[in-house]
């Protein structure tokens, strides 16, 4: 909310979704935002029960109420420059349906209509339909307002919002898994095991090459340090090694996050 009011409304940011959508309407109508969305997103609601079922629908209902509340009370302009508004909203706005979307709730939105379409063709998958409704609703911002920049604003504001909503989601834990493949097997893995304090699957490979069998050794460490040591542990004691390092999400399960969680 205070995203949307502060940072977006004064420049007509709407970087899609149904916020975004009223925004815009907002802009040519005279009516306040929070009331569009409820003119939408009560009937889009009711339309699309069997999607959510009934407790989601009760979640996402008193979420849109909540929104609706806080807007009418988070009118003031905080910042007079464009770009620090379509950062700063984009932000808190990312943040918000983060949590959201990490606890399985829905902001009764462009996601609906997006599930809805999706129902009558099924050809169209959610994720492209709702590009393309995002799209659209950029698009729109900058003809309500008369400017090609205050559409360029809202897709800045639309990317830094997808980026802030996969952290929020997958977490902010440092994670890098390695995938080793040496001749030196037993040796590496006591040495991992002993000396880094990470657990190690083993892997059977073959080169494809020279044929010959080969160990895959998968490890994920969880901090830089643990990335070093590992890295000059190898060249001890496999120099010839060959290493694939990858950036990793989220690891769930014993040493590292709960899978419950």
């Amino acid at each position: 909310g205070v995203g949307l009011n502060m940072f977006f409304k004064p420049y007509t940011i709407a970087p899609g979704g149904l916020s975004g959508l009223s925004l815009v309407i907002s802009k040519f109508t005279g009516l306040s935002v929070s009331t569009i969305m409820l003119l939408i997103g009560i009937p889009l609601l009711v339309f699309s029960i069997k999607i959510l079922g009934k407790k989601d629908a009760i979640k996402t209902f008193i979420g849109m109420v909540i929104l609706s509340g806080i807007l009418e009370i988070t009118t003031i302009s905080v910042t007079q420059d464009v770009l620090l508004s379509a950062i700063s909203g984009a932000i808190l706005l990312g943040i918000g349906l983060g949590i959201v979307f990490s606890v399985d709730g829905s902001t009764g939105g462009t996601d609906l209509i997006a599930l809805m379409v999706n129902r009558v063709i099924p050809s169209l998958p959610v994720s492209k339909c709702l590009t393309i409704i995002d799209g659209m609703v950029v698009l729109s911002a900058g003809i309500a307002n008369g400017n090609i920049e205050t559409g360029l604003y809202s897709a800045i504001a639309l990317y830094i919002i997808v980026k802030v909503i996969d952290a929020i989601i997958s977490g902010f834990d440092y994670s890098k898994a390695f995938m080793i493949i040496t001749e030196d097997r037993d040796e590496l893995k006591e040495a991992i095991v002993n000396d880094i304090k990470r657990g190690v699957t083993i892997l059977d490979g073959k080169g494809g090459y020279t044929n010959n069998d080969k160990s895959i050794l998968l490890v994920v460490v969880n901090n830089k340090k643990q990335e070093v040591s590992l890295k000059k542990l190898i060249k001890k004691v496999d120099p010839s090694a060959f290493i694939i390092v990858s950036d990793v999400h989220e690891v769930l399960g014993e040493g590292f996050k709960s899978i419950a969680a």
